[in-house]
């Protein structure tokens, strides 16, 4: 049986080919090669899109994106079609052996764009950066001669101009961000050339350097040390003559201070140039003034904060802290640099220090503390150099000896602590730039950095390691309370405890305001503590723990206050979506704003951990960040500006989910949609499993937004309940098609709009049926028959007149399904609807063959099939192939079923129909039983567990107790047709 609302399962297809060897070029020309073969890429724009996916480093590129990439503001017309072309040709290209239906898993298909997958040593680019950064470690730990030879390695990649040949604005913007990066490297390499003494052999690459590169300073700097160091002291200010000659003709400014230093140390002969000095990442090596000799009698500084007594949880965080030193208590070889990032009130600083008092004791030189104050309430953050001087006075600096600028003040302390093993914590940084020189040097220390924001430029430039903090665990944050107010007060109050820990979101700065509350009124139950909470839920009332830095809306603020603009216009409007999460598009949306820049504004407030983006474009809010959020919105944002961001977000979920629907259910007519608001894009598919795959991550999303626009739109809630009954039924979400019906039921009928009241009772009694609840399914029908037939809505009548028809079908009761099926085909022919009129046609057949009429049953599902084909259904085309099968194997012509069986499988994956692709591999296995192959209808049959077991349907456990049966005897269906 086949109501109209059916819809089964997407196969997960298996992609054979080989994609392991694969490997690609973009230093020089665009290039790929498997294994040793070199491909051929097509025309230079072709080789432009594969470019453009392979400097995303396996990010998605939207269609808009590519693009831009390729034509810029000028594309031609049909650019789409002629991207998708490129993108298929592409594929075949970099997958040959890749069956038809298989998946690519080179080039994969996501919402609105592509993605490659290739691995990182295969792309040169990767492998080029990543010894790049590798050598800059070495050379910071002193090991200048395997920086050498790694920075020679990754130079050696380049095979002349980058992306070579390939026209369109991103190939030229890459070009130059590319041949920066092979500058810097070579700049790096050359220096370390002359640490280590190799004068002469540079002084003829860095002359031809800045020949073709005039204004470069850095490359002049290193010319004039070479030429120095080799005697040739008037060469070296000749140089320095000509480049200051042309920055002032060109430019009209005077060379920057290091080359000026490096000038004045050549014209006083300084003798500390004529020796390699000790490298200095953060500068030129021998270009700094010379250090001030650290005090005679060292200081040992032991400035770490007060450890909390009460500290508990963090197991794994400690874990991963403690497997950055080396294991048995031996001294680290390298710097080794911590950033421990997080949300407001997470416990960032308490964890660092806890963490510095287990492991101060394998730093014997001491311990440095400072508070950056990135974001303090109450001040600005710390300029650098007064770190700096309060580090030096620490390590025992006099005043006398105490330099004036901050280049020498950085100098002087790394010089100082480059012969020191010495443990260090930065505390509440506002960025990378701040925490930079304050970083040491030598290989006995270690750094601990913490800060609100994402610290990248240091993991990526200065090989800090990450550790981001999340809300404690439940348990984590039970021993929490339990460490405060004692175990026995939670043991007699349990649930209270629970949801206490529930309330404050397991956020440990208002944990511990809470458990200062109920610590301090010992005589309170934790009832009543958790009444209080309760009562202020929507606000950060609670929270307030008496002064600044324990109040947790204070606190949020600090790191709020430091948005730009747009950024916090956006968390604003964030908190009026009632989604789990939100995608980058739908956010785009909410706010009105190019997806582009959408999407920098996300990363802002992720890096301010504001945000959090717990899946790949993705973002959520923690709990009381939401609370947050939402007050923000309500004394900032005027109500009608966040009253049309819902509209758009409501409208954008509408439109997006009725172009899924066009791929998942094609042909079938949809509702009528509301129109687009200003700065309203809704999303594009062009695939059938990108339409799926959307729908299945904005699941929990669309049952949010029908509830929401229940109240917000109710127009828009029953249209977007219409456009997800293919999805709901395809993977069987019988709860959630139920429920936003009957939402959407309720918001048509207070708004008197009958066309929504009569597609909700529809859309109602599909998913009854669907359940299995027949007898309901029948009297919700019978509700809307009436209030389609009032409208003048045909279709609409043929619609549910058929579908009780599916229902007296699967209730048993054939001959009444049979005369409801004949009404709704005389609507279906008589108004042209095909699509009504091959589901009809299929059910007829299905009717007759469950009376065991099989004549009439071929004969309908004959002409249901020629329907069918003839618009193309080929979803509707499988159910009725199956049937057709069923007829030939219940008159036992299993040559003949076997075929149309077959043919139903090659339909069902054609479109991705797991459930009837599940369907016909258990019929063909049950023809193996009949002619007593156990073994053939074994694999058959546990086949189609797994699909089935897949997306948890029902049917799973049907076909487990016929997998079960096989260990009984044979019954072969010859012996019993009706079987």
């Amino acid at each position: 049986m086949l109501p109209e609302h059916s819809y089964a399962g997407k196969v997960e297809r298996v992609n054979v080919s080989d994609v392991s060897t694969l490997r690609a070029a973009v230093l020089g020309p665009v290039r790929a090669w498997r294994a040793e073969e070199e491909l051929a890429l097509g025309s230079p724009q072709q080789r432009a899109v594969l470019a453009a996916l392979l400097l995303r480093r396996g990010r998605p590129a939207t269609i808009g994106e590519l693009i831009d990439a390729i034509w810029g503001d000028e594309p031609p017309a049909g650019a789409v079609t002629v991207l998708r072309t490129y993108i298929s040709r592409l594929r075949k290209v970099l997958e040959p052996g890749r069956e038809g239906g298989a998946a690519p898993q080179v080039i994969v298909s996501v919402p609105d764009g592509y993605r490659i997958h290739l691995s990182e040593d295969a792309l040169d680019l990767s492998v080029f950066e990543r010894r790049v950064a590798e050598a800059k470690k070495l050379r910071t730990s002193g090991d200048l001669v395997a920086a050498g030879e790694l920075l020679h390695a990754a130079l050696e990649l380049w095979e002349g101009r980058p992306l070579n040949g390939l026209p369109g604005p991103l190939a030229e913007s890459e070009r130059s961000r590319l041949a920066e990066q092979r500058l810097n490297a070579l700049e790096i390499r050359l220096d370390v050339g002359i640490q280590l003494g190799h004068h002469e052999e540079v002084v003829p690459e860095l002359s031809a350097l800045t020949t073709g590169y005039p204004l470069r300073e850095r490359l002049c700097e290193l010319l004039m040390l070479a030429l120095y160091r080799t005697g040739r002291q008037v060469e070296a200010l000749a140089a320095y003559r000509r480049l200051r000659k042309t920055l002032v003709a060109e430019l009209g400014v005077e060379p920057g201070p290091p080359v000026q230093e490096m000038h004045c140390r050549i014209l006083a002969a300084d003798p500390t140039l004529r020796t390699p000095a000790a490298p200095q990442p953060s500068g030129p090596a021998t270009g700094a003034a010379p250090a001030a000799q650290p005090a005679t009698h060292a200081a040992r500084p032991a400035q770490l904060p007060a450890d909390l007594p009460v500290f508990t949880g963090r197991g794994s965080e400690l874990a991963q802290s403690h497997a950055l030193l080396p294991p048995g208590g031996e001294h680290p070889t390298a710097v080794v640099i911590s950033a421990i990032g997080g949300m407001a009130g997470v416990g960032k600083t308490t964890l660092a220090v806890h963490w510095a008092h287990e492991i101060a004791h394998r730093f014997p030189d001491g311990q440095l503390y400072v508070n950056l104050r990135g974001f303090d309430p109450t001040s600005t953050a710390m300029p650098t150099d007064e770190a700096v001087h309060t580090f030096l006075d620490a390590l025992g600096v006099s005043p006398e000896q105490m330099p004036g600028g901050l280049d020498a003040r950085v100098s002087l302390y790394r010089s100082i602590l480059a012969e020191r093993r010495v443990l260090l914590l930065l505390d509440n940084a506002r960025d990378t730039t701040q925490v930079r020189p304050l970083l040491p040097t030598g290989p006995g220390c270690m750094a601990i950095v913490t800060s609100r924001n994402q610290l990248t430029g240091l993991i990526a430039n200065d090989g800090a390691q990450p550790l981001t903090l999340s809300p404690l665990t439940p348990a984590e944050a039970r021993d929490f309370l339990s460490r405060r107010i004692g175990a026995k007060r939670l043991a007699e109050e349990p649930q209270a405890a629970d949801e206490i820990v529930a309330r404050c979101a397991r956020l440990p700065l208002a944990l511990a305001i809470v458990a200062a509350r109920a610590a301090t009124n010992p005589s309170f139950p934790l009832r009543a503590v958790a009444d209080e909470l309760r009562d202020s839920h929507g606000s950060l009332d609670a929270f307030t723990g008496g002064d600044i830095s324990t109040d947790v809306r204070a606190v949020f603020s600090w790191s709020y206050q430091a948005l730009s603009a747009p950024a916090t216009r956006l968390f604003q409007l964030l908190a009026v979506h009632t989604g789990p999460d939100i995608s980058a598009p739908a956010a785009a949306a909410l706010a009105g704003l190019p997806l582009r820049e959408a999407r920098g504004l996300l990363v802002e407030l992720t890096h301010a951990h504001l945000l959090t983006e717990h899946f790949p474009g993705r973002y959520t809010f923690h709990d009381l960040l939401r609370v947050y959020a939402t007050e923000c919105a309500a004394t900032e944002e005027a109500a009608a500006d966040r009253d049309r961001a819902v509209e758009r977000l409501l409208t954008w979920y509408l439109h997006t989910a009725d172009a899924a629907s066009k791929y998942l259910t094609p042909q079938r007519p949809g509702v009528p949609l509301t129109p687009l608001p200003e700065g309203c894009r809704p999303l594009a598919f062009s695939t059938y499993d990108q339409a799926l795959d959307w729908c299945t991550a904005e699941r929990a999303n669309l049952v949010a937004a029908v509830e929401h626009a229940a109240t917000a739109a109710p127009g828009t809630a029953w249209r977007l309940a219409a456009a997800l009954w293919g999805f709901f039924y395809l993977r069987s979400h019988t709860h959630d098609w139920h429920s936003t019906n009957q939402t959407a039921l309720t918001a048509a009928r207070e708004a008197h709009d009958r066309a929504g009241e009569a597609e909700c009772l529809t859309g109602l009694a599909n998913a009854l049926t669907a359940a299995g609840r027949l007898d309901e399914a029948i009297g919700t029908y019978q509700q809307a028959l009436p209030i389609y037939t009032e409208l003048g809505d045909q279709r609409g009548c043929s619609r549910v007149t058929g579908n009780l028809g599916d229902v007296q079908l699967r209730a048993g009761r054939y001959e009444e399904a049979i005369l409801h099926f004949h009404r709704s085909l005389r609507i279906d022919r008589a108004l042209g609807h095909r699509w009504g009129e091959g589901i009809i046609l299929n059910n007829l057949g299905e009717a007759y063959l469950r009376l065991g009429r099989h004549e009439e049953a071929r004969d309908y599902l004959t002409q249901a099939l020629s329907v069918q084909r003839g618009i193309n259904n080929r979803w509707v085309e499988g159910v009725t192939l199956v049937h057709l099968g069923t007829v030939y194997q219940q008159l036992q012509h299993y040559d003949e079923a076997v075929e149309h069986y077959h043919m139903a499988l090659e339909a069902h994956r054609a479109v991705g129909n797991q459930w009837g692709e599940a369907n016909a591999i258990g019929l063909l296995a049950e023809i193996h039983l009949a002619v007593g192959d156990r073994e053939a209808a074994r694999a058959h049959w546990t086949q189609a567990l797994r699909l089935l077991e897949e997306f948890d349907h029902p049917d799973a456990d049907e076909v487990r107790a016929k997998l079960h049966a096989l260990d009984g005897p044979v019954i072969r269906l010859a012996e019993d047709p009706a079987a």
